[in-house]
């Protein structure tokens, strides 16, 4: 997997140019599909059915999700398409009310049935379907739109396959290896700090190629001067914040943050155990020691502001990242900022069925930026606003400090 990344999307997601072209569309759809089996062939049948906590979805649900959508909003309808069974909607719809009704989430790990083999009929059946449907040199422009829309989708939840599995296998009392996929590589700079003029500055999606709804519209944002970290935070960091009592001294969390600290017993990152005395973390490779000049993995957005407000710094705005991301690398970590998952000017819902996701969540989530190791190639850009409750970290999530100068 290469390092190049979270929910589903609607319709005005898709760009105004013309949609991709039939030929495009059959082989990216392929191109897409295997690498959702491929990210799948390591596992065993019990790993696909396990759901330790409501965020995790079990692997076998992502297969017959990604399935359902091509089904439910592309095939379902057409001429000569037969369903596979009226009861795949029901198990893997997510949470398109306007569609129809669904299993909680929080149940996913209860569906023992159908059993893999006969999600992998599922998928069969629909990769099926899908290549007479773009074979036939006739899909409408507003099919073909919603099927890019649809990879895009299907890419995201490559991602979050990743992060299910590691969390599954990371929980097993083993500690199992899930291959050689390379979760760190130490960055090459100089930890210096990149200075920014402030005034007004554009941001959000422009230009040919797809992108989500929420990255329109593009705007202009005043910004004052500030200074940006050339890298991400590294493991070595924030285990001095851990040594000199960061998770034991209030004063550098937000109240939300201390509770979460205090109720949840929060003393590393997640994955992070310490056995004889030495820090570990689960990797997919298997339990390993904490290299310290690794990027920092794995924390909420708490535990990110904390460590900011400990170095006497703080997180960037969305905007302020975005505005400089051109001066630095970035693509290893999610990378928390300190913005509100809100609306840009002019964004609008689009009609139906796939206008339900990004504008109905924008309350309560902080944006992150950037990709992770485990986003699907070419599936990352600049404007890209990923969005996470600040509470959660079993994605690929750091952080990178800024400061105003």
């Amino acid at each position: 997997m290469q390092v190049t990344s979270k929910h589903d999307v609607t319709v005005e997601s898709a760009v105004e140019d013309a949609a991709i072209t039939l030929i495009e569309a059959a082989t990216d759809f392929h191109a897409v599909r295997d690498r959702t089996m491929a990210i799948c062939a390591p596992l065993r049948v019990e790993d696909h059915v396990v759901q330790p906590i409501v965020d995790v979805s079990p692997p076998k649900w992502h297969l017959g999700h990604t399935t359902w959508f091509y089904e439910q909003f592309i095939l379902k309808g057409t001429d000569g398409y037969k369903l596979f069974n009226d009861d795949m909607a029901y198990m893997f719809n997510s949470y398109y009310e306007t569609v129809g009704k669904r299993v909680l989430r929080a149940d996913r790990g209860n569906m023992t049935r159908p059993t893999l083999d006969e999600v992998h009929a599922y998928r069969a059946h629909v990769d099926k379907a899908m290549d007479a449907f773009l074979s036939h040199g006739k899909a409408p422009e507003e099919a073909l739109r919603i099927l890019e829309l649809g990879l895009n989708h299907e890419q995201q939840h490559q991602e979050l396959l990743v992060t299910d599995i590691k969390y599954i296998l990371g929980n097993n009392p083993l500690f199992p290896k899930y291959d050689d996929f390379t979760e760190s590589q130490a960055e090459k700079t100089k930890g210096e700090f990149i200075e920014i003029a402030g005034g007004l500055h554009s941001i959000g999606f422009e230009g040919p190629g797809f992108s989500f709804d929420n990255e329109h519209d593009r705007h202009q944002v005043f910004l004052i001067d500030f200074a940006i970290s050339d890298r991400l935070v590294t493991n070595g960091e924030f285990l001095s914040f851990m040594d000199e009592g960061g998770y034991a001294d209030f004063k550098y969390w937000h109240s939300d943050g201390w509770q979460w600290v205090q109720e949840n017993k929060v003393q590393a990152p997640m994955h992070w155990h310490k056995v004889d005395g030495t820090w570990h973390y689960y990797t997919l490779k298997g339990l390993a020691v904490v290299e310290p000049k690794m990027p920092l993995c794995h924390i909420s957005f708490y535990e990110a502001f904390a460590f900011a407000e400990w170095k006497g710094m703080r997180l960037p705005t969305e905007a302020e990242w975005e505005v400089a991301s051109n001066r630095f690398q970035w693509g290893q970590r999610w990378e928390w900022t300190n913005s509100a998952y809100l609306a840009y000017p002019g964004f609008k819902h689009a009609p139906g069925a796939l206008g339900e996701y990004n504008g109905k969540f924008m309350v309560n989530q902080m944006v992150l930026r950037g990709a992770s190791v485990a986003t699907a190639p070419n599936h990352s850009r600049a404007t890209y606003r990923n969005f996470f409750q600040p509470w959660l970290r079993w994605q690929y999530t750091g952080l990178r400090l800024a400061k105003d100068v």
